[in-house]
C-alpha cells in the first residue's frame, strides 16, 4: 500500500535525524550510554516502520506496520521525559522533540483509522 501522507514520512525522517543527533550529544558530551542507545532505537524505528509501511502486502499489513512505528513513538516519549527529569537534556529542548514525537504520534493515530475505515 503506498502511503497518501508523504509529510509523514518526511517528519520521521527529521525526526529521526534529530534523534542520531541527540544520541551522538549524549555518547559525547554527557558520556551517556545506555538512555542513548535506547532513544536511538526506538526514535529511528519509527521512521523505518512507517517506510516499510509503503510496501505492505496487504491493508492489514500496511496497518500493523503503522501500529509498530505508534508504539514506538510512545516508547521515544517515554524516553526522552526519562531523559530531561534525569538532568541530560534542557527542558527546551526535551519540549520540542516531545512535541515533534506527539506530532508524529498524532498524524499516526489519523492514518490508522483511516486506513481501517477505508479497509472495511
Amino acid at each position: 500500500m503506498k502511503m497518501k501522507e508523504n509529510i509523514l514520512i518526511e517528519k520521521s525522517i527529521d525526526f529521526g535525524a534529530r534523534i542520531v543527533k541527540l544520541h551522538r550529544y549524549l555518547a559525547k558530551e554527557k558520556n551517556e550510554s545506555v538512555l542513548s542507545k535506547q532513544i536511538l532505537r526506538s526514535g529511528t524505528s519509527i521512521g523505518a516502520n512507517i517506510n516499510e509501511a509503503q510496501y505492505g502486502n496487504s491493508k492489514a499489513d500496511f496497518i500493523a506496520k503503522l501500529h509498530i512505528a505508534l508504539k514506538e513513538t510512545a516508547e521515544t516519549e517515554y524516553w526522552l521525559h526519562i531523559l530531561e527529569k534525569s538532568g541530560y537534556l534542557e527542558h527546551n529542548i526535551a519540549d520540542s522533540m516531545l512535541n515533534d514525537c506527539l506530532e508524529i504520534k498524532r498524524i499516526l493515530i489519523a492514518s490508522v483509522n483511516t486506513a481501517k475505515e477505508n479497509k472495511q
